[in-house]
C-alpha cells in the first residue's frame, strides 16, 4: 500500500517504495548487526558475555511491548515466563539430562504459549491498571509456588543449568566463558536475529495493524468486526512465547534458576527497559535492554544501591524525554539532518 504511513516514537514509518533518506532505525540496525559480528573478536570476555543477557532480554521485551506498544496492555508479572523459559531448561538439562537446546527451546515456548493461553483467558477480559494487575498476580503466584515446592523446584535455593548441547553438538569440554562467548555467543545472535524480525512481520502485518486499532479506539474497531478479547488473547500469547524463548535462552547463562527470576521486581526491570529506550518506538526495548544491562553492571560495581540510581533516572526519563532513549535520538536526528528525516522506508 503505497504512500501509507504509520507514526511511531517519533518517527514516521513509510509503507511503500523508500524515499531515498536513511533512518535513525535503519543506520542503528545496520550498525548494530556489523557491531555483533565483530563484537566477541574485539570485545572483552566478560563483555561478550554481558551481550547474552542483552540478546535474552531483548527477545523477551519484543513480546512485552507486543502487549504494551501495539496493543495498550502493560503486564507487571511478564517475568513469569521468563522463569517458565528458564526452569524449563533447568528441569530438562539438570532433572532429566535433556541436552538439546532446540528441544529446550520448543518446550519453553509451548509451555509458556499453553500457561500465557490459560492466563489470559482471564486477563484480556480487563485492560488498564486491572490487567496489569492480574498479570502482576499471576507471576506471584508462580514465585510461591516456586518458593514452596522445595522437592520439585529446589525452593529459594533454586536449581542448577546444565551446559546444553548446541545443534547436537556436545561443547562441554571449552572453557565455560570461551562457549558463552564463542558458540552460544553467536547462536543466541540468531535467535535474536530470528525474534526481532518475526516481531517486525507481526506488528506490520494485518494483525498487527488491528492490535493497534484496537489500542487506539477498542469500540470503533469492534465496529468493523474485529473480535477484541481474541486479538489480545493472541497478543497474550504471543508475548507468552517470545518472552519464554528470552528466558530458555537466559538460563544456560546464568547457571542457575531461583524464584527471584520470577519475583514481581524482576518485571518491573523488564517495564523500565521498555521505558528508558522508548516503547513507542520498535527498537526502544532492545536499546533499554542494552544500556540497562551495561549501566546496572558499571553502578553495581561501586555501590549496592543502583535501584535507587536507576529510579532516579527513570524520573528524569519520564520528564524530560518521555519518548525514551530513542525518541531523543529522533529529536537528534531531526535537528541534525532537517525535516525531512522522519521518513523511512519500511
Amino acid at each position: 500500500m503505497k504512500g501509507a504511513a504509520l507514526e511511531q516514537g517519533g518517527f514516521q514509518w513509510k509503507l511503500g517504495r523508500p524515499s531515498g533518506r536513511s533512518s535513525p532505525g535503519v543506520l542503528l540496525g545496520i550498525g548494530f548487526l556489523l557491531a555483533a559480528v565483530v563484537w566477541p573478536f574485539v570485545g572483552k570476555e566478560y563483555q561478550v558475555y554481558l551481550s547474552l543477557s542483552f540478546f535474552s532480554y531483548s527477545i523477551a521485551l519484543l513480546g512485552l511491548n507486543l502487549l504494551f506498544n501495539y496493543t495498550g496492555l502493560i503486564s507487571f508479572g511478564h517475568a513469569l515466563f521468563l522463569g517458565i523459559g528458564g526452569y524449563t531448561a533447568a528441569f530438562m538439562t539438570h532433572k532429566y539430562s535433556i541436552l538439546s537446546m532446540e528441544l529446550i527451546i520448543v518446550v519453553a515456548v509451548v509451555l509458556s504459549g499453553l500457561v500465557a493461553f490459560l492466563t489470559g483467558l482471564i486477563c484480556v477480559r480487563y485492560i488498564k491498571i486491572y490487567f496489569a494487575m492480574l498479570t502482576l498476580a499471576f507471576g506471584m503466584l508462580f514465585h510461591s509456588f516456586l518458593m514452596k515446592t522445595y522437592d520439585l523446584t529446589g525452593g529459594d535455593e533454586g536449581m542448577h543449568v546444565t551446559q546444553p548441547k548446541l545443534l547436537g553438538m556436545d561443547l562441554s569440554q571449552m572453557d565455560k566463558m570461551s562457549f558463552f562467548s564463542g558458540p552460544y555467543y553467536f547462536y543466541s545472535l540468531v535467535f535474536f536475529l530470528a525474534a526481532a524480525f518475526l516481531m517486525w512481520r507481526i506488528v506490520h502485518s494485518h494483525f498487527g495493524l488491528s492490535l493497534q486499532a484496537i489500542r487506539d479506539n477498542p469500540d470503533k474497531a469492534e465496529y468493523l468486526g474485529v473480535s477484541i478479547r481474541r486479538y489480545r488473547l493472541y497478543a497474550f500469547v504471543m508475548s507468552g512465547c517470545f518472552t519464554g524463548l528470552g528466558g530458555a535462552l537466559m538460563a544456560p547463562v546464568t547457571g542457575h534458576m531461583d524464584p527471584a527470576m520470577v519475583f514481581w521486581t524482576h518485571s518491573g526491570d523488564m517495564v523500565f527497559m521498555t521505558l528508558l529506550g522508548g516503547f513507542s518506538n520498535f527498537f526502544g526495548p532492545m536499546l533499554g535492554s542494552l544500556v540497562f544491562i551495561f549501566l546496572r553492571d558499571a553502578v553495581s560495581s561501586f555501590t549496592e544501591y543502583w535501584r535507587f540510581i536507576f529510579g532516579a533516572l527513570l524520573a528524569a526519563l519520564v520528564i524530560l524525554a518521555p519518548g525514551g532513549l530513542m525518541g531523543l535520538l529522533g529529536k537528534v536526528w531531526s535537528s541534525v539532518a532537517g525535516p525531512g528525516s522522519k521518513e523511512q522506508a519500511a
